[in-house]
């Protein structure tokens, strides 16, 4: 996002048609926390990161399940993004 790569794995998830990163993949200092929640009705609470690269700020582009359920477990430990981040293959 913003000319950065933020995340760069050969090894990741996908569900529901999203794209699930390690955690260690990712470029945190890219991150900041966010106070944004949402709950999915099978994955669980979702928690937010806002994407900072070069002062610029995209509000809760990115998301994570701390302690998803059991149907979803395999992207514990894992960081999804959204909002004009750039998923490249």
């Amino acid at each position: 996002w913003n000319g950065k790569v933020i995340a760069e794995s050969n090894n990741y998830e996908i569900v529901e048609r999203n794209i699930y990163f390690p955690v260690e993949s990712v470029k945190k200092e890219y991150l900041t926390n966010s106070t944004m929640h949402t709950v999915c009705p099978w994955k669980g609470t979702a928690s937010y990161y806002n994407v900072v690269v070069d002062g610029q700020v995209n509000k809760n582009a990115a998301w994570f399940y701390d302690k998803p359920s059991d149907a979803a477990k395999n992207i514990k430990g894992h960081i999804a993004f959204w909002r004009g981040v750039k998923i490249e293959d």
